[in-house]
């Protein structure tokens, strides 16, 4: 019975195809762009993950107080014994490196002219491998670890500020771990942008060997774990936790609040944005059902006065809906797929967000359970607007039906 209600009701959608046809289209192109909008809020999100990940690694390893209290002198919550701890680290099956850092602040001075510097202690071949598409050489050479030379990579704005360029002979000045003040002279191996031009004004990277000489310490700040996959952060990190119990683990996400901010911004318009879209699609879908009924009016009283129950009847009109709106969704889906593929092939560059100074390819993700639920929530509104008007119709007298113009 329930198959025969339904044939009953794909033929009815056909009776008018003009009219069905410009709903299934609305539909359609009101489903593209949910999905559209969501596969690059989607795509966005996973971005900046990794863009979050590669720069503080997927863990980050220190003592209590290093993420909690603020700092005296340099150094004054460090890891004694960075060593040991990365052994221990990279028992973990799910780690593939743990890259040490120091973070420190001071001066860096051209002999004419001192400005103040955000520097970072690194293994540099490693750490310069994960940073990846985050970081472009602009001239000259990164610094390489078995150098032992004391070289540094300025950022691209900070190297114009001080006229560096590789080959370019600075001073280093920071406080020491007990107080003191230190220097050391360095040359410039290469110029490097991070695509944020107010990190590089004072972006400089040294060996950790450099920083340790200038901090006059064998402590690191911290240490940076890198993952096999984004999937494995969370189980790493509580059997890090349950191994280092006198440390504290953090994850990336702890550390993205630009991650958060963005997310939290997209959320909102985009959830506003399917929601106008869904509210136009469901209009459309309820008025085609409207005018499908108005037209149907006397048919509607002689199947009453057959004896055909007004559930029945809203069944009937209801499986139209799903017919309209799940040809619709099905449709835009397509679409959005087929536009999500395309793009892969014309890659389309977006221009500089605000605070960076490079932009980006246009990228749609294809996210299968957002594609299953926005196709789900869009059948299962046409049905539920389809019903309801439907309903109302029904209510009028047998007689009233057939008296119908």
């Amino acid at each position: 019975m329930k198959q025969s209600w339904m044939k009953f009701a794909f033929y009815n959608t056909l009776r008018n195809r003009r009219r069905s046809s410009i709903t299934v289209a609305v539909a359609a192109l009101g489903t593209a762009a949910i999905l559209l909008a969501g596969g690059f809020a989607y795509s966005t999100y996973e971005g900046l993950a990794q863009i979050s990940a590669r720069s503080t690694g997927h863990l980050i390893i220190g003592k209590p107080q290093h993420f909690t209290s603020d700092q005296d002198v340099p150094l004054q919550y460090g890891l004694d014994n960075a060593g040991d701890l990365k052994n221990k680290i990279l028992a973990d099956p799910a780690v593939r490196y743990v890259l040490p850092r120091i973070e420190y602040s001071g001066l860096i001075s051209n002999g004419d002219k001192s400005t103040i510097m955000l520097a970072i202690g690194i293994d540099p071949d490693a750490e310069f491998s994960v940073k990846g598409p985050t970081l472009t050489v602009k001239e000259g050479e990164l610094i390489q670890t078995e150098s032992t030379e004391a070289e540094i990579v300025l950022g691209e704005a900070l190297a114009r500020s001080l006229k560096a360029r590789p080959g370019s002979s600075l001073t280093l000045m920071a406080s020491t771990t007990d107080g003191a003040l230190n220097a050391v002279d360095v040359t410039v191996k290469g110029l490097v942008s991070t695509g944020v031009p107010d990190l590089d004004k004072r972006l400089v990277y040294s060996n950790i060997r450099t920083a340790q000489k200038l901090l006059n310490t064998q402590r690191v700040s911290s240490l940076g774990v890198f993952l096999n996959s984004m999937e494995a952060t969370m189980p790493a990190q509580a059997r890090l936790a349950q191994t280092l119990p006198e440390l504290t683990v953090q994850n990336w996400l702890e550390q993205a609040f630009f991650y958060k901010s963005v997310r939290d911004l997209y959320n909102r318009i985009f959830g506003a944005l399917g929601a106008i879209i869904s509210f136009i699609v469901v209009f459309v879908v309820a008025n085609a059902m409207a005018m499908a009924i108005i037209e149907r009016t006397r048919e509607i009283g002689t199947l009453r006065a057959m004896g055909t129950l007004p559930g029945q009847l809203t069944r009937s009109f209801s499986y139209e809906g799903m017919l309209l709106g799940g040809a619709g969704a099905v449709l835009g889906a397509v679409i959005a797929i087929s536009v999500a593929l395309l793009l892969t092939v014309f890659p389309v560059q977006m221009p500089p967000p605000p605070g960076r100074s490079s932009g980006y390819p246009l990228l749609i993700s294809i996210d299968a359970a957002m594609y299953a639920i926005t196709i789900f929530t869009m059948i299962a509104l046409s049905m539920l607007s389809s019903a309801l008007i439907a309903r109302k119709t029904l209510r009028q007298p047998i007689v009233d039906a057939l008296a119908h113009n």
